[in-house]
């Protein structure tokens, strides 16, 4: 019998879907992380940057590069969590990153912090966790 794409090769266990939770918490700082160095980055590139010269900055700026790294990590831990888990669980998950880039952004960059985004933070928290809570097998 052939499989399709609804169905799983595999069966995975109570561990395995844990760990690929863990995975995209994981996945959802190193993003954060890349997108705090990718600004930071981005302020050194100058006015107006031709395409070819940032593709230069991105190799060369230890900033921008390291970022862009870490995004790439950040995209093979999700690929291994992917594996174990299931995505209408997981992916929503990853709405944590904003969270996690709101807060480096008041404390690296001084971004000001009003009523309406504490309750945008609280709402994406709220969200994640009720997907959480529906997303037992």
């Amino acid at each position: 019998m052939s499989q399709t794409l609804a169905e799983p090769a595999f069966i995975s266990s109570p561990e395995q879907r844990r760990r690929s939770v863990w995975l995209v918490l994981g996945c959802t700082i190193l993003g954060a992380v890349a997108q705090i160095l990718i600004k930071l980055g981005a302020n050194t590139l100058g006015a107006h940057p031709s395409v070819l010269d940032m593709a230069i900055r991105i190799l060369t700026t230890p900033t921008l590069f390291i970022g862009y790294s870490l995004y790439a990590l950040s995209t093979v831990l999700l690929v291994l969590a992917l594996r174990h888990g299931e995505l209408s669980l997981l992916y929503p998950v990853i709405a944590l990153t904003f969270v996690w880039v709101t807060i480096l952004s008041v404390l690296i960059f001084h971004d000001s912090m009003n009523p309406l985004r504490l309750s945008g933070i609280a709402i994406i928290v709220s969200g994640v966790a009720i997907l959480g809570k529906g997303g037992s097998r």
